[in-house]
């Protein structure tokens, strides 16, 4: 949407915001560098970063009050489940909502006349359309441009490769639990220091968060980045099992794009506004409060 804005396809925005997590994959990171220089800078787009942490350092500091990852867990007795998922709402959306009461000049607490808010652009394509959301909060309403032109992610991936943007990166946090195999593969094989970082961070968490451990509540099981529930070193991450298939009930003769799941991981990510599974963040009439 960025670079369809800035080549004049559609309106010009006012700004483009990236929500970062802190523990983004470095080649997210040098794209969005390169997208700064090469297309919004040009066409006098400022381009805001913002942030409510680091997501990494915020799980493992027993003094910070840590948005649960969606951790793929053992429970007593063997059960399998997943923790609950927040991370969207507090590292993408609440650093994003603050940055938008900024631009508006009525930072929180203050109150937004119901006659001020921004047009927000929500980069959902027609194969995705179930995802477009309205937003929570009146200061804020979502378009979906993608939507609009009749784009499918293949039109999407076809213009990127148009102006040589095809090999963007996926963002999304570097221990993402919904990663598939090929995402863990990628880490392994060309990024050794990134995979010593999860496979340290997949170790760490083994109990859970480490302020419910310190405060005497900690997970009543196991938790596990990888789906197998296997500490990520020994995952099985170069073929998928049948105990993976079995865990999602897959068949054998089952439809390729449930397989696809396990080896390219959930498509619809984190993407804040069209986030699966998220929990609802509290909110009170100004914006996200916690």
């Amino acid at each position: 949407m960025l670079a369809l804005s800035a080549e004049g396809i559609l309106p010009k925005v006012d700004y483009a915001i990236f929500a970062d997590t802190g523990w983004e994959p470095r080649a997210v990171y040098r794209h969005l560098d390169r997208l700064e220089r090469e297309i919004a800078e040009p066409a006098g787009i400022p381009v805001l970063r913002v942030s409510s942490g680091n997501i990494r350092k915020d799980a493992l500091n027993p003094e910070h009050r840590f948005a649960s990852m969606p951790l793929h867990v053992l429970n007593q007795g063997g059960r399998p489940g997943m923790t609950r998922r927040q991370c969207t709402g507090e590292y993408k959306i609440k650093p994003i909502k603050k940055k938008v009461r900024e631009l508006l000049g009525h930072p929180y607490p203050q109150r937004i006349p119901k006659s001020t808010f921004v047009e927000q652009w929500v980069g959902i394509s027609t194969d995705e359309f179930h995802r477009a959301k309205d937003a929570d909060v009146q200061y804020m309403r979502n378009l979906h441009p993608l939507i609009a032109l009749g784009w499918t992610r293949t039109d999407c991936t076809r213009y990127l490769s148009s102006i040589g943007l095809d090999n963007t990166p996926k963002s999304s946090c570097l221990g993402c639990p919904f990663h598939g195999n090929a995402q863990w593969r990628n880490i392994r094989d060309n990024s050794p220091g990134e995979w010593a970082d999860v496979v340290a961070f997949d170790a760490a968490i083994r109990q859970g968060n480490a302020r419910a451990n310190a405060s005497g509540n900690p997970l009543l099981g196991e938790a596990f980045l990888h789906r197998s529930r296997i500490p990520l070193s020994q995952a099985p991450i170069d073929h998928v099992t049948a105990a993976e298939r079995a865990a999602m009930q897959l068949e054998p003769t089952d439809t390729a794009a449930n397989f696809d799941v396990l080896e390219q991981g959930v498509v619809d990510g984190c993407s804040p506004w069209a986030c699966r599974g998220e929990v609802e963040p509290v909110q009170d009439d100004f914006g996200l409060a916690s």
